[in-house]
């Protein structure tokens, strides 16, 4: 195992970990003014609305189902799931959320460039990281052929505990020395989207999750006040009750 090997897969994760947290951290308390997703959609949004729809289905689908599958540990299934089936599971349902995905965000990354409007209100942090995406999103459909040819879910496994090692602080990455190509790339750049998350216009994403606290959230009480009548009638020093 090389020096580079090691940095990229037992030291590079917790840096973009790092800089991932600490960096959305600065920057909500330092540039709230910035925390959007800058839409473009005012200036044409029938594209736009394919697009986002199919990039976001696809992407919610792949980051949850990466989740699950890269963090979940293998004893935890392993009674009613063989790790072949799950590999399989993983190949059909990534596969398919992939493609959708690949289309939406190929739409999204046309609108941006090819349209010109669009491409001078954009930062070239956006251009810059719908590139980034897709490219790794490429990537990832690359893998598949890779991931069916290990059929028996020796690779996912191999995956699996890398990426459970890192966030319980294990580090150890000579299992992937023998993995394919893609994987490597695709798990490089993936843990750099991380590291360029604070800088972009994916900060938004946190907005999206926190979210989720309004299905909890306590009703807000909203009361009017008529016309003619005080705000406080009980109290008959109250500045707006008539003498």
């Amino acid at each position: 195992m090389t020096s580079l090997h090691h940095f990229l897969f037992g030291v590079y994760p917790y840096i973009c970990l790092a800089v991932f947290l600490m960096g959305s951290l600065a920057r909500f308390d330092r540039d709230q003014y910035t925390w959007k997703s800058d839409s473009s959609q005012l200036l044409r949004k029938g594209q736009l609305r394919w697009g986002s729809n199919l990039f976001h289905i696809g992407i919610l689908f792949l980051f949850f189902g990466h989740a699950v599958g890269l963090l979940t540990p293998h004893f935890f299934y392993e009674g009613f799931l063989d790790a072949a089936v799950k590999q399989r599971l993983a190949i059909y349902a990534g596969g398919t959320a992939g493609v959708i995905c690949f289309v939406g965000l190929s739409m999204l990354l046309h609108r941006r460039i090819f349209d010109p409007r669009i491409r001078l209100t954009s930062h070239r942090t956006d251009i810059a990281i719908l590139v980034i995406l897709w490219v790794q999103l490429t990537l990832g459909l690359i893998t598949l052929p890779y991931s069916y040819s290990h059929a028996d879910g020796s690779a996912m496994l191999v995956l699996a505990e890398w990426a459970q090692r890192i966030v319980t602080f294990r580090p150890e990455a000579s299992a992937l020395v023998n993995m394919d190509w893609p994987y490597k790339v695709h798990l490089v750049l993936g843990m750099t989207i991380f590291l360029l998350f604070p800088f972009s216009r994916l900060v938004h994403v946190w907005s999206g999750f926190a979210s989720v606290a309004y299905l909890v959230r306590p009703y807000q009480v909203v009361r009017s006040r008529r016309l003619g009548v005080p705000a406080n009638p009980t109290n008959p020093a109250h500045p707006n009750q008539p003498r």
